[in-house]
């Protein structure tokens, strides 16, 4: 089985290596990711420029491109036959709306519409806290090959968020997007308008992935293409 593995945070990111690791024993695996960050780039895709495409080893590809562009090239040119694509790890959160910017679940959403079976994988990062890769790691391996287990209908894809946990792997929990709009404003600096925002005092629904997510769980919902999310 081969699969394909990509992210926005760049090639030499550590949530890929982490990525690799967790996924090791489920396959052939194939890097096909950006030469560097695209954070926040969403589905945006190059149609109008070449893309260069490095091929670095056997099986890792460096992507002048976004995210979307490695699933695309990864599974029309590079590996069509490619089961599985699994997009992250991120740095960060990706919850409620910020499914419609993240890079990283539009690797996973074009995947889906090319009819591969796909999952976006996230860690949260709680307030004044640091990056923890190591527990990252341990949540993946215990996560991941349940989640890949469970049944998937064309045209769905999973979109993982670890918890900011400090010990024990956290409960499961298959829940619906949090639709509520992220609190932010604009200041103004002269004639430039700077965006701010508190990630973390985000509103939240009740039983949803973001409540889900900061409350200590592992959030899994199951995304659609092209509609809501299936409750």
């Amino acid at each position: 089985m081969k699969l394909i593995l990509t992210n926005d945070d760049g090639i030499d990111a550590p949530g890929i290596e982490i990525l690799e690791e967790a996924l090791r024993g489920a396959g052939q695996l194939i890097v096909v990711a950006p030469a560097r960050e695209q954070s926040g780039v969403s589905h945006q895709v190059t149609t109008h420029a070449p893309i260069r495409v490095e091929q670095i080893s056997e099986r890792r590809y460096r992507v002048e491109g976004t995210p979307a562009d490695c699933a695309r090239i990864a599974l029309t040119h590079i590996a069509p036959d490619a089961v599985w694509l699994c997009a992250g790890i991120n740095a960060g959160a990706n919850l409620g709306a910020d499914i419609y910017t993240s890079g990283t679940v539009a690797a996973a959403r074009e995947a889906s519409m090319l009819g591969c079976r796909a999952l976006a994988v996230s860690q949260y990062i709680a307030r004044n806290q640091p990056l923890n890769w190591d527990q990252t790691r341990e949540q993946a391996l215990a996560v991941l090959p349940r989640v890949m287990a469970c049944a998937l209908e064309k045209g769905d894809f999973w979109n993982i968020n670890f918890p900011h946990v400090p010990e024990n792997t956290p409960e499961l929990s298959f829940c619906d997007l949090d639709i509520s709009p992220h609190s932010f404003c604009f200041h103004q600096d002269g004639d430039d308008l700077i965006y701010s925002a508190d990630f973390h005092a985000r509103p939240r629904q009740p039983g949803r992935d973001v409540e889900t997510c900061f409350g200590g769980r592992v959030s899994i919902t199951r995304l659609t293409v092209g509609s809501s999310p299936r409750s």
